[in-house]
């Protein structure tokens, strides 16, 4: 089959190129020939022609300005770039949805929308779709990084609707160089180093062969949120409009616990049992804390809402994971002949993150109703609760049928998990030229990542847990000071310590491309490309038996599962100068998406099969696209270079998103009210008082439809010198049928166009179903979205040196989507999420610019970055029963607010580095990252990134100022 379908896209290909034309090959045309030449940045260089500048807008960061950033890592260092929003970080792992990973993301389209290339070459995935984890990618190998900021799926393939990032990875090296790299904050926590050495011998051009090696360590220390005044607490105070508030972020899951209690529905005038229709009993509940019931207060580290006590969980997290990193490239050039060149190319990076949320939060448990805890705690207070409302009467009390409670097992620790990721990639291939006019490069790429989630402790074992519950060895209501040695050794004992998941993609590709002059015309010669590449990629998702067996308190059964898909990719490409000054290029590439097979393994555990909907055989059939793009250059004055393109994009959906079976996705990121009484739900009976995380389901949707997209340039570059440039572009992005996934708010907030979305999930230790949400990915409809990318470069020449002044920055004119269910034809129709907390649980930021200052004299240079985003409106608390944002103090009697709309203002850091370059072959930097010790500015949101609290970590410096030192020798 693999060979049927690469010769017939050679044939295809051959038949496209011999009627159109390329300038250079597909996957480097934009990015590595013409634009590079003239669009490449250099720290302290005379600022690029204006003849210099492409059809297409292209970044180049250049290693002296890797070097200039302060970054530590891939991921700082493409986050930090104004045209990307909406990416992954890694304090999204800590209680989010990040699992470990890192990504970009242009235009604030999401990961994957955004193509990330290895020298110009496709990376095996993490997970099933085209997202690219950045963790695995060391920064000290990279040798620049090449930044396409338009849509390029004509060019590049299916996934390159936002843009294309291009890492070039360090070659023939015939030096030895050792890096070091040492960096603290200046207050506790967070600090990292590295070290890295890269080596070579043979000159290519000399020898006719070259051998580069590169090994990589990073290691990261953890920060916790007690290290940081703005992130310790979850209780927090903040003025609005004049009145004195306080942000309630707690947990119902407390330490001492809360209960609930069940009971029979007795008539107060019989005082006999009342029965339902059924002829059952009518069972009533009512919740309390026992702690605040004997000492009318909640304790320390705890606060009052509704009947219960409620934890603030906030202290215990860690706002930024630790990890470590090892890193090895290899790459070898071997000359065939004077035409022809071996190339070979091996990558390999072990990524470690541990991650630590809050203790475990038990849910509601059954307590033995004849224990020692019921009767010390809990139905002393049944008959005079300090609610009345809530009282039992000595009737009720009597009939009591069902304990339990909910706790936060502090004394076991913080749930503690490490991701461990590994990637493999490596490239064998030859490029030259043949027949003396056609430059081609093909390839041959292996390429695996590996994904595992092991748990380390917190976690605990649910028959042995429940056990020590039942044997009254741990008490639940003690206080945090007043657990005993005995508690925590029998609490540890039922921790659970191993792996838990492991998830692996392999790609396996195949690529050839060619580009040649093919004719001339009067304004010079017409150039083609051509090319095809073919994948084959399979997805398999594994677990431990202590996973497939549901072993851990309150999880599901889970089973291992995989896909399967073949993609293959035809293009050709057109540059064709009309006029002596403009050149127009077009190009068309044809995608077929091959069918997603779905395979999975059953497990009989107690008596009952694994997850439904397991994937079996075909998911989804084949999906296929023709897109096209077309560009124009015109060099309108000797200073003056308009440029523009417009084209169409498609896109597949992941295979996860369409054959992944119902599994358990632990609980909601954040709590929420639950208004299914409201629309009068079958499951409103489950609804909780007041505001509560639930359980989540995740699974895929088989009838999911591809995305389509139209994208569009326009833009122009002023350079009289090469003191000064100016560049400017307009783009736009315009998605069809866009695929994701509904957030947790969205869902609980409207719970009548989503009821279908709303199930249960069995809980074992209370032996009944409780309220879960399921998240499924759905075509959402349309997405709309434009701004402007700008760059001012100015040099000045000094008496003592000279001045580089670079400013880059995006401003987003429109950032919209519609709502599911919608077709955008009422205006709605239509959300967004432009400068303020949207219903997606994030922020499209209208303004996002960086500016850079490098003074070069002497020995020295000098550089200072200053970053800058503009503020946004924050989350709208809509209270309801929840109360979670209240008036006065904590300590006040309960006052609930109306709802709150604040402003988070606009949020800036400035950053120093100097280079000292006066010893041979050897420099030394220092540097401090957030010069001014800028703060994260107060944020309400409850939801979206992981579980920190009163800041939102994915827009913001949460280490604070931070110094560090490096040190470089080659010889």
């Amino acid at each position: 089959m693999l060979n049927s379908k690469v010769s017939k896209a050679v044939r295809i290909a051959i038949a496209f190129g011999a009627a159109s034309t390329a300038a250079f090959s597909a996957s480097s045309f934009a990015a590595e020939n013409e634009d590079k030449l003239e669009r490449i940045e250099v720290t302290g260089s005379a600022i690029k022609r204006t003849d210099m500048e492409g059809a297409l807008p292209v970044q180049v960061v250049d290693r002296a300005t890797i070097d200039q950033s302060g970054a530590t890592s891939v991921a700082d260092l493409i986050q930090s770039l104004p045209s990307m929003q909406g990416f992954t970080t890694p304090s999204d792992s800590v209680g989010g949805g990040g699992g470990g990973i890192a990504t970009a993301s242009l235009r604030d389209l999401g990961a994957s929308y955004t193509l990330v290339l290895l020298n110009g070459r496709r990376l095996a995935p993490r997970g099933s779709g085209s997202t690219i984890d950045l963790n695995t990618i060391p920064l000290a190998m990279i040798e620049r990084v090449e930044i396409l900021t338009d849509g390029a799926s004509a060019i590049y393939g299916s996934d390159a609707i936002a843009g294309v990032v291009n890492f070039i990875l360090k070659d023939e090296v015939n030096e030895t160089t050792i890096d070091v790299n040492y960096t603290r904050p200046q207050e506790s926590g967070g600090s990292s180093w590295n070290a890295n050495i890269s080596t070579g011998f043979g000159d290519y051009d000399k020898d006719g062969y070259n051998f580069t090696f590169a090994y990589s360590h990073d290691r990261k220390e953890q920060l916790a949120a007690v290290d940081r005044d703005f992130a310790k607490t979850g209780i927090l105070s903040f003025d609005h409009n004049g009145t004195e508030k306080y942000l309630l972020a707690a947990s119902s899951n407390a330490i001492p616990g809360n209960v609930r209690v069940f009971h029979n529905k007795v008539d107060p005038v019989t005082g006999n049992v009342v029965l339902d229709a059924d002829g059952n009993p009518e069972v009533e509940n009512v919740s309390f804390n026992p702690y605040f019931e004997k000492n009318g207060n909640c304790p320390v580290d705890t606060a009052k809402n509704g009947a219960h006590c409620w934890y603030d969980f906030t202290k215990t997290l860690e706002i930024y994971p630790e990890s470590d990193r090892d890193s090895l490239l290899l790459t070898g050039n071997f000359e065939l002949n004077d035409d022809l060149k071996l190339f070979t190319e091996l990558t390999h990076t072990k990524f470690n993150q541990t991650i630590r949320i809050a203790p475990y939060p038990t849910g509601e448990f059954l307590l033995p109703l004849d224990s020692d805890l019921v009767k010390e705690y809990v139905s002393p207070y049944l008959t005079g609760l300090s609610d009345d409302d809530a009282s039992l009467t000595p009737a009720e009390a009597a009939q009591v049928t069902q304990v339990r409670g909910r706790w936060r097992a502090l004394p076991g620790g913080n749930r503690t998990s490490e991701w461990e990721s590994k990637a493999t990639h490596a490239v064998v291939g030859v490029e030259g030229t043949l027949f003396d006019t056609v430059d081609f490069d093909t390839s041959l790429t292996y390429s695996k990542n590996t994904a595992e989630e092991n748990y380390l402790t917190g976690y605990p074992l649910a028959d042995e847990f429940l056990g020590q519950l039942s044997s009254g060895n741990i008490d639940i209501f003690a206080l945090p000071n007043d657990v005993t040695p005995e508690m925590t050794s029998a609490l540890a004992g039922t921790m659970y310590n191993g792996p838990m998941s492991k998830s692996t993609t392999e790609m396996l590709a195949f690529s050839f491309k060619g580009s040649m002059p093919v004719f001339e015309l009067p304004a010079g010669e017409v150039y083609a490309a051509f090319g095809l590449d073919y994948r084959e990629t399979d997805y398999t998702s594994e677990s431990s038996e202590t996973n497939r067996a549901a072993k851990i308190l309150f999880t599901n059964p889970s089973t291992d599962y995989g896909f399967d898909r073949n993609n293959i990719g035809l293009f050709t490409e057109l540059a064709i100068p009309v006029i002596e000054d403009l050149e127009v290029s077009v190009a068309v590439r044809y995608d077929e998406i091959g069918e997603t097979n779905g395979y999975a393994k059953r497990f009989e555990i107690g008596g009952a099969e694994n997850p439904e909907n397991l994937p079996s055989g075909k998911i989804s059939g084949k999906m296929d696209d023709v897109t096209y793009k077309v560009g124009f250059r015109y060099q309108a004055t000797d200073n003056v270079l308009l440029r523009g393109s417009i084209g169409t994009g498609f896109k597949a959906p992941a295979m996860l998103s369409l054959g992944r079976p119902k599994v358990n996705f632990g609980v909601t990121g954040g709590a929420y009210d639950c208004k299914l009484a409201e629309s009068n739900h079958p499951l409103a009976k489950l609804c909780l008082d007041g505001s509560n995380q639930y359980a989540k389901f995740v699974a895929g949707n088989a009838n999911l439809k591809p995305e389509t997209s139209e994208q569009m340039t326009l833009g122009f570059v002023y350079s009289p010198s090469t003191e000064f440039g100016f560049t400017f572009d307009y783009w736009e992005v315009n998605i069809e049928d866009q695929v994701s996934s509904l957030s947790d708010a969205q869902i609980f907030d409207d719970p009548v166009k989503y009821a279908d979305l709303f199930t249960t999930r069995y809980n074992p230790s209370t032996q009944a179903d409780e309220l879960a949400i399921l998240s499924s990915s759905v075509n959402v409809g349309k997405s709309d979205n434009s701004g402007i990318d700008y760059s001012v470069n100015v040099l000045n020449e000094l008496s003592f040196g000279s001045l580089a002044t670079k400013l880059h920055g995006t401003y987003f004119i429109e950032s919209r989507y519609t709502s599911p269910g919608t077709d955008g034809s009422n205006p709605s129709d239509w959300l967004t999420q432009m400068g303020r907390f949207g219903t997606n649980e994030g922020v499209t930021f209208r303004n996002v610019l960086t500016l850079s200052n490098t003074l070069t004299h002497g020995d020295f240079n000098h550089t200072l970055n200053y970053k800058f985003r503009s503020g946004y409106q924050d989350e709208i608390q809509n209270q309801g029963t929840a109360c979670t944002v209240r008036v006065g103090k904590p300590t006040d009697a309960v006052v609930c607010s109306d709802e709150v709309i604040r402003r988070v203002p606009s949020y800036s850091t400035a950053d120093y580095q100097v280079n000292y370059l006066g010893f041979e072959n050897a420099r030394i930097t220092f540097g401090i990252n957030n010069v001014l010790d800028k703060q994260p500015p107060l944020s309400l949101r409850r939801s979206g990134a992981g579980h920190q609290v009163g800041y939102d970590p994915r827009y913001t410096d949460v280490f604070g100022r931070t110094f560090y030192l490096s040190g470089q020798y080659s010889f």
